[in-house]
């Protein structure tokens, strides 16, 4: 299956009820049985909540740029370098899942 996968996104509901994608993860290959994977954009709960209750967060890039991007080089979509700058994540602690 890891042969298969270059990308994983994941939806998770969060507690005020919204769906948001919090992980987009690669899937770098096998080592022995485990697959190997590393996140490449992760949500960031500590932004806060708005008026509404609702989180403020967003996916931020976490610096990594994955094996994948040479691949779609390749096939003519260009990425650029910019887009996986990692940046700060804020520190509040809020917690979405369900």
């Amino acid at each position: 299956m890891s042969s298969a996968l270059d990308l994983n996104v994941h939806l998770t509901r969060l507690r005020d009820g919204t769906r948001r994608i919090t992980h987009v993860t690669e899937v770098q290959g096998m080592e022995g049985d485990v697959i190997t994977l590393q996140d490449v954009f992760l949500f960031d709960y500590g932004m806060g909540i708005d008026q509404n209750g609702r989180f403020k967060g967003h996916l931020k890039a976490t610096g990594i740029r994955p094996r994948f991007a040479e691949k779609l080089a390749d096939l003519g979509v260009k990425l650029g370098a910019e887009l996986f700058h990692a940046e700060g994540f804020s520190r509040r602690g809020a917690v979405g899942k369900r």
